[in-house]
């Protein structure tokens, strides 16, 4: 039996949720938060950290905005499932552009899983105030400014500091991937005469 594009999607869609929930429940229930893994030398580490807030632990506005986040993650997300089904029907759209609109989609259901539920399921957070589960550091370069720099100098430098977990490089590849790849069919502003693969 021959599957349908859209449902070839929603198997991607659905690997990529249960990979990202697969190592955030690994890394959450072995793992000690601010617990490091030094897995090749000291640039790539396992560092385990909880995310209260949006992306790189900025936060906004308390409980009252920590509901808006996440009130706002929900209708995201439904707007993209809504533009992939509609995009899935047109024969015209490349395959490019619906992909990486579900890697998008798809980081944004796991991390979406841990803001609604990880608080019920740990037992630490009501419904829709639960932290998302960040692991992936990358500290490429750690090292101290010259101290003859002006402004900077003796200060500290690190190159990459976020923590991210496997959800956000869903949505980066994506991202990337349609700003890089598949910029002509957004900014045609409609759809090719031909699918690009």
């Amino acid at each position: 039996m021959k599957l349908s594009k859209g449902n070839k999607l929603l198997i991607l869609g659905i690997l990529l949720v249960v990979i990202d929930q697969v190592i955030k429940i690994v890394v959450k229930t072995n793992m000690q938060i601010g617990q490091h893994i030094y897995v090749i030398g000291n640039w790539f580490q396992i560092l385990f950290i909880e995310n209260e807030g949006m992306a790189f632990g900025m936060k906004f506005g308390g409980a009252v905005g920590k509901f808006l986040l996440s009130f706002f993650r929900i209708g995201l997300f439904a707007a993209l499932c809504w533009w992939i089904s509609t995009l899935v029907k047109k024969s015209t759209v490349p395959t490019g552009v619906i992909v990486g609109l579900t890697l998008i989609t798809a980081g944004a259901f796991g991390n979406i899983i841990d803001s609604l539920f990880y608080g019920l399921i740990f037992g630490y957070a009501p419904f829709m105030f639960g932290r998302v589960v960040d692991m992936f550091f990358f500290p490429i370069i750690d090292t101290t400014w010259p101290a003859w720099m002006p402004f900077v100098g003796g200060n500290h430098f690190l190159f990459f500091a976020p923590v991210f977990n496997f959800a956000d490089s869903c949505v980066t590849v994506g991202a990337l991937y349609l700003i890089f790849f598949q910029y002509k069919f957004f900014a045609r502003g409609d759809e090719p005469e031909e699918e690009s693969k």
